[in-house]
This record gives C-alpha cells, structure tokens and sequence, in this order.
C-alpha cells in the first residue's frame, strides 16, 4: 500500500510561506533601492557643514519695509537687516549721538573697506550687520523706539545682560562693557532687492576673519 505524503511546497502552509519569502524579498529589495537613492538625492542638497562653514546666502528684501528689522543665520550667527528710515539715517550723523559713542568713525575694522563710511553700509538704508554683543556674546534686542530704553536714547540696540548700548549702525556707546562696534560681515547686492551675505562685491577682497573681535 503505497502512502502519498504532501510536499510542504505544496501545501497551503507551504503557499503561505513561499509567499511570504516572496514579499520580504521584494520589500528588501525596495529598501535597498531606497538605500541606494537616498544618498543621491541627499547630495543634491547643500551640505550642513558647508553651510555653517560660510557658504553666501541670498536674502530678498522686497518686503522688508522701512523701519523693519529681519533676521536671518549665516555662519550660524544672526545677522540683522535693517530697513532704516530717513528719520533714522539723520540720527547717524546728529553730533549729539556723535558724541555718545566710543568709535563713531569706524576706526577698528569691524566691518569691511566698503562699510566704513558713516552709515556702516553698502546703501545707506539697508543696513548689515552681526547681530551679536563684542562683550560676552549675547544677543542685543532691537530697541528703535526713543525713550524705550532710558530716557534720552534715540534708538538702537540694548544688551539686556550687561548693559552695553549700540546706535542704529550699530556702533558702540562709551562708558559700557562692550569694547567694540558689532560687525558687519561680507556682502553685496545681486539684485536691487536681493542681498548676498557671505560674498563680497566684485573685485573687492576681503576676508570676515580680519574683524578685532566678533
């Protein structure tokens, strides 16, 4: 008497398993195609570290209107632009404000050739600028509103952690901790509304790292 024995295969355990092997195969195959892609696509993509390393970025400043302040990251530090008003500019050069700060020419290279001029700035209305106190590294709030700080300030910058003041070209007053203007880093205009930071205008060279101190 002969005796038939099912083949596994066969079976419908064996139907379920193959089919299971099947579906895992082609899932792993779908994985390592994704593996595969990924990196290539990822590549496409600007590098973190050439980022943080001081790759230029372009900032449209169509819609910053005057009196507004943006701020954006370059080298992982902030850096502000401000929209100045006519209003605001005139202050710049009023001998009163003159007189209140410790460096209101720009003699210490804390900006590049091309802001060194009384307004700190490629255009007088758009201003530039490292966003951060040459005391111990804080982050000054934008304070434009006369009186809103002490009685008698005219608008600018105030480092809430030790006291040090900064006018609306951010340049430092006389008597406080900070012992420098805040820089203005590299930059030029592509556009009439677009600035690149992180580059120089053309046939100008120079480099961020020449700055006293940041």
């Amino acid at each position: 008497m002969t005796t038939t024995t099912d083949h596994p295969e066969h079976s419908p355990t064996g139907e379920t398993r193959r089919d299971f092997i099947t579906l895992v195969a082609g899932a792993m195959g779908t994985v390592a195609a994704a593996v595969t892609v990924w990196p290539f696509l990822d590549s496409l993509n600007p590098a973190a570290d050439t980022v943080a390393a001081g790759a230029p970025i372009d900032i449209d400043i169509s819609h910053v209107e005057p009196g507004q302040q943006i701020t954006v990251l370059w080298r992982s530090r902030p850096v502000h632009i401000l929209n100045r008003t006519p209003a605001m500019l005139k202050l710049l050069q009023e001998p009163k404000d003159l007189n209140l700060l410790s460096d209101p020419n720009s003699e210490v290279e804390q900006q590049p050739p091309y802001a060194t001029n009384w307004h700190r700035s490629i255009k007088p209305e758009f201003f530039v600028f490292v966003g951060i106190c040459t005391h111990l590294g804080c982050i000054p709030e934008f304070q434009p509103k006369p009186d809103s700080v002490q009685p008698g300030w005219i608008g600018g910058y105030f480092c809430p952690c030790h006291g040090s003041k900064y006018d609306l070209a951010a340049r430092v007053y006389s008597g406080v901790p900070a012992p420098y203007n805040m820089p203005v880093p590299p930059y030029n205009f592509i556009a009439p509304t677009i600035v690149r930071i992180g580059e120089n205008p053309p046939n100008i060279a120079w480099d961020f790292s020449s700055i006293v101190q940041i």
